[in-house]
């Protein structure tokens, strides 16, 4: 949510790049403890964007909108050349709200309700994912002109955090039936292939053998005399670190040694690579509990909002605390808990780690916190993390 205040939706804060904890206590005086908010920073997806460009000159970002649906990111990301996957109705309508074409979405869903088919159709959203018979039927019925990937289940997902493939992705022994019922015997037209190798890919071999298995496919569809399938669409699983360089390394190579085809278009479908270090949270100390040598904290965040277990990864996240006083109080290092407000005994941030005795009010940031977040908050409990505020920023300035 962003606010329309001098601190909010129509003014970018433009600070130097090492002005961020100036800016958050200036934002934090404005809010009362018990209400945590987010900051943007603008600059971030200018970079990551430049980032991509780089090391994926020919392949077409198509940024997974279920990551973090930000107004303000979404837009920042269409004029800066990104396209965008979209899983349902709600997210089509998201990105279609803010002006942008329906020609810039892929339907990256490959089990879709009927309602939600019957909506691409009409606003015109044209291509979609598939895997199985009965959603070829689905499509020939209810969007016969939508063109279609067949998704298929990369061969190796194990090198990445949160394999894919047990739910989504037609086995190799499933394409040709498949192919061969959507195009020959239903009369859709199948215009590439996609997969996925799961989220936060750690090795990079895996996109190589994904490409390769990929390969087989455009094979089986030339047997079958398809029309030529022209695309690819290498998934996502990507985020902007050094590896990153390496797995454009290993895609590039792979598509060459595979795919070497004169009119192939590449998709990806990134969504933690341009929104994952772009947002800071900001929360507040709202209680405290000394046991011993070890304290325990509790803030206005917690896993009932944008630290929902099934979703963010806590590993990737950094902590730091931030007195409301610029001047340093004197102060030990404690080993120290930090809970959320929710009265759920799970309800805990993070266990035992090292921060200085924190006080009433002091802020707790994190930084790292635009994947999988800010789309997982609830009302559990009465607490509100759907209405988080999120303050935009530019870190370009000198």
């Amino acid at each position: 949510m962003l606010l329309s205040t001098a601190f909010g939706k129509s003014h970018v804060h433009k600070i130097p790049k090492d002005g961020m904890p100036d800016l958050i206590r200036s934002i934090a005086e404005n809010h009362e403890a018990g209400q945590p908010f987010y900051l943007l920073d603008l600059a971030i997806i200018e970079r990551v964007m430049d980032k991509w460009n780089h090391s994926f000159p020919n392949i077409k970002p198509f940024y997974a909108v279920k990551c973090n649906s930000e107004p303000a990111l979404l837009t920042k990301l269409a004029k800066l050349g990104a396209n965008f996957d979209c899983a349902s109705q709600l997210e089509i309508e998201t990105v279609l709200n803010l002006g942008i074409s329906p020609n810039q979405i892929i339907f990256a869903n490959p089990c879709k309700a009927i309602s939600h088919i019957k909506y691409a159709a009409n606003v015109g959203v044209n291509l979609t994912t598939f895997d199985s018979k009965l959603e070829i039927d689905k499509i020939k019925k209810w969007h016969p002109q939508c063109h279609l990937l067949l998704r298929i289940k990369a061969p190796s997902d194990s090198g990445s955090l949160r394999p894919l493939g047990k739910k989504f992705g037609a086995l190799p022994e499933e394409v040709e039936p498949l192919l061969h019922y959507a195009c020959n015997m239903v009369g859709l037209k199948v215009v590439g292939v996609s997969f996925h190798v799961g989220s936060i890919a750690q090795d990079p071999s895996i996109y190589r053998e994904a490409i390769a298995a990929a390969r087989t496919v455009f094979d089986v569809a030339d047997h079958l005399r398809m029309p030529t399938m022209q695309i690819l669409d290498i998934g996502g699983g990507f985020r902007s670190t050094p590896l990153f360089e390496e797995i454009a390394s290993v895609v590039k190579k792979a598509v060459q040694d595979y795919l070497p085809l004169p009119n192939l278009t590449l998709f990806a479908e990134p969504g933690r690579f341009f929104a994952e270090t772009a947002f800071t949270l900001v929360t507040h100390v709202i209680g405290k509990r000394v046991r011993g040598e070890k304290i325990e904290y509790w803030i206005d965040e917690g896993i009932y909002g944008s630290f929902r277990p099934t979703l963010y990864n806590s590993c990737f996240v950094g902590i730091k605390p931030l007195l409301r006083q610029v001047e340093e109080k004197s102060c030990q290092i404690c080993e120290s808990t930090i809970y959320g407000p929710s009265c759920d005994s799970l309800d805990a941030v993070a266990i035992d780690i090292k921060l200085p005795e924190l006080h009433l009010d002091d802020l707790i940031v994190f930084y790292n916190m635009g994947a999988y977040s800010i789309c997982g908050g609830t009302k559990f409990n009465g607490f509100d993390m759907l209405s988080t505020p999120i303050y935009l920023v530019n870190s370009n300035s000198s």
